[in-house]
């Protein structure tokens, strides 16, 4: 997906695309071009830093596999790995992308409730299998 398509998008849709407004979407971009300016040598990138992104939410979001992202973007399995990498390490220096700590979610007012569900497994009785079940009488009968 090219930069224009993805203009196109209504907010909605965009949000329901990558999981984040286009504000937040533009901020990790500027992060990103800014560490790709600061990038000494090496080969120039294959794909638009809008496209590593979008390839590293779909990793996020949809858990597909790097392979299937790889066929999608025309780009190598391992290239896909290194991009991931590297958006994360990239994003996670910045520091301008990060969740709230424990203390954080503790002093909110917002009252949580929990649900536990007991899902384990229980035994089901089944017929055991053993020779002493059967008849001895059938058993001698058939020659």
């Amino acid at each position: 997906m090219d930069k224009a398509s993805l203009e196109r998008l209504w907010d909605e849709q965009f949000r329901r695309l990558t999981g984040l407004k286009r504000p937040v979407f533009s901020d990790m971009i500027r992060v990103l071009h800014a560490s790709q300016r600061r990038r000494k040598g090496g080969n120039r990138r294959r794909l638009s830093l809008e496209a590593c992104l979008l390839m590293t939410l779909e990793y996020w979001r949809e858990y597909r596999t790097q392979f299937h992202i790889a066929h999608s973007y025309g780009v190598d399995e391992a290239t896909v790995n290194r991009t991931i990498r590297w958006v994360e390490d990239t994003l996670i220096k910045s520091g301008a992308f990060s969740l709230p700590g424990k203390k954080a979610l503790r002093t909110t007012d917002v009252e949580y409730s929990v649900v536990l569900v007991d899902a384990t497994e229980t035994p089901i009785e089944r017929p055991k299998k053993n020779s002493g079940v059967s008849i001895p009488a059938k058993r001698n009968a058939t020659r």
